[in-house]
Parts: C-alpha cells; structure tokens; sequence
C-alpha cells in the first residue's frame, strides 16, 4: 500500500527534478542570463553579509569615523557622505533594502496580476470586461505618479514604498496571464477536467496556475529591475524611509548635500552603478528565462 501511494510522488518529483536538469542545461547556454546570475548572486551574498562586512555602526551619524565629504582614499575607497559616514560600507549596506523592496514589491505586483489574470481569463464574460478595463485604467496611469501618490498619502516606511509599488505595477502581468489562461483553457484536457467533475477551484489550481507559471517567473524577474528603479526614484525624491539606508536615499543625500553643483562624483556615481548594475543583471536573467521557456524566442536567438 506504501508502494502504490507512494509511486505518484516519487514520479511527480522526478519529472519536477528531470524539468529543473533540462531548464538549467539550456540556461547555461545563455552567456548574458549567465553573467546576469552571477552578477545577482555576488550582490545578494554581499547584501547578506552586510553585518559582518562593514557593520551596523555604518549608517551611525554620530559615530561617523571621517569628515563630511572628503574624497577617496586608502581609509575610504569611495570616500565619505556629509556627516562623515564611509560611502562603501552604507552601498553594502543600502543593497539589502534595496533588493528587499525591489523583491517583495515584484513579489506583491506578479501576485496582484496573476491572480487578475486567472480569473478574468477563467471565468469570462462580464467579469472579465470589468477587470480589463481596471486593468486599462492603471495601464493609462503613470505608474511611477501613481506609486508617489501612493507614497505621499501614507506613511514613510519601507513597507508603504513596497505596497506604493506593488499594487500600481500588475497590469502588465494580469493582461499576459489572462491571454495565457484563456489559450490553456482552450486545451481538451480542461475539457475532460471539467467532465469528471472538476470545478473552477481545482480547473485553476491544478490545470492552469502551473501552466502559466513559468510566463509568472520569467515576468517576475523582469518586474524586480522595475521596482528596484521605481524605489530608487521614489528615494530620490525623498519619499522613502528616511530611517534606513539604500542606493536611492543616497543618490537623494547627494543631492542636499550639493555633490552635483560641488563636483562630488565619488558621492552620486556608485549607488547609481549599483542600480544600474542589478536592473540591468535581472533584466538579462529574465531575458534569458523568456527565451528558454519560450520556444519560438530560443530558435530565434
């Protein structure tokens, strides 16, 4: 009896593991996806070993160790802010709230719109024509206005920024899902599904989640480079939370403190590298899991 309950397992586990094997074989033949998770996987081991790197102390005004903007240096390789602060140690510092805020608000937005997406496509008719044209709406709306607004209205923390981007970034990803539930619906499997009795539940959890799946990862990717640039902005223009350090506080810091006027480039050009950097890594691993989940994009690369 353990045997035959067992064997459905054990099958389903090995074709999941058999699917990883084949997904990484022909991720690896993608040099730029390569590259990109590579660069991702330093900058998230950096980001973790913040606290042993450069400690907490370093976002610490009143334990500043040097004086306020001077240029690098032996002590300082990208010298200091304007209370005296080591630049290195608060971008070490700055890329966990960074990559924390660009992967929790992705993570939010990708749910937002797969969730849409779902039921629109599944069920059809009025409901789906309602949720469209919300979906249109937030699609006419600049995303990055309404996040400010958002951000204005509430509370400045890390969480508002997260939610300020999370539910003003899902269209796009509720509009592909929709297309993708509706072609995976079409299919006659969903038929026989519903013939032996299947209901909306089981058809969208069991049929059609894990089918547009991977479309929701390769998007997700793509929508964490977005966030991190949105929360960059949104810091920038001192909507964040002014408690904790990331890239864009700092490019925002920069700016009061006159670095672009004063010529201070040790002061604006890293945090701004480090944005572009990790957009730009997540970008090409995205691209790269499009174009091996997507077969057509693989033939034509």
């Amino acid at each position: 009896m353990t045997t035959t309950d067992s064997s459905p397992t054990s099958l389903s586990w090995a074709r999941r593991r058999h699917s990883a094997a084949r997904f990484w074989r022909a991720y690896r033949t993608r040099r730029a996806g390569l590259a990109g998770l590579a660069a991702l996987a330093l900058i998230a081991l950096v980001a973790l070993a913040a606290p042993l790197l450069v400690g907490s102390d370093v976002q610490s005004v009143t334990r500043a160790p040097g004086g306020p903007l001077e240029s690098p240096s032996a002590e300082f390789p990208l010298g200091t802010d304007q209370f005296g602060r080591s630049l290195l140690g608060l971008l070490v510092w700055g890329a966990r709230i960074s990559l924390t805020v660009g992967l929790l608000a992705a993570a939010l937005s990708v749910a937002i719109g797969t969730l849409v997406g779902i039921l629109a496509g599944h069920y059809g008719g009025w409901f789906s024509a309602l949720a469209m044209r919300v979906t249109d709406w937030f699609l006419v709306m600049p995303t990055l206005v309404l996040a400010i607004v958002l951000a204005t209205v509430m509370s400045r923390s890390v969480w508002t920024v997260i939610v300020a981007i999370g539910v003003t970034s899902w269209p796009t990803t509720a509009r592909l899902v929709r297309a993708q539930t509706i072609a995976v619906e079409s299919r006659p499997y969903i038929e026989r599904a519903r013939a032996l009795g299947g209901g909306h539940s089981h058809v969208m959890s069991r049929h059609v989640l894990p089918n547009v799946m991977p479309l929701v990862l390769a998007q997700t990717t793509l929508c964490i480079s977005s966030a991190i640039l949105t929360e960059a902005t949104l810091a920038f223009l001192g909507l964040g939370d002014p408690t904790v350090v990331s890239w864009g506080g700092m490019l925002q810091d920069a700016r009061e403190a006159g670095a672009v006027s004063a010529g201070h480039w040790w002061y604006l050009a890293p945090p701004g590298i480090a944005v572009a950097v990790v957009a730009l890594s997540f970008t090409l691993c995205g691209r790269a899991i499009e174009s091996v989940l997507n077969p057509r994009l693989g033939a034509a690369g």
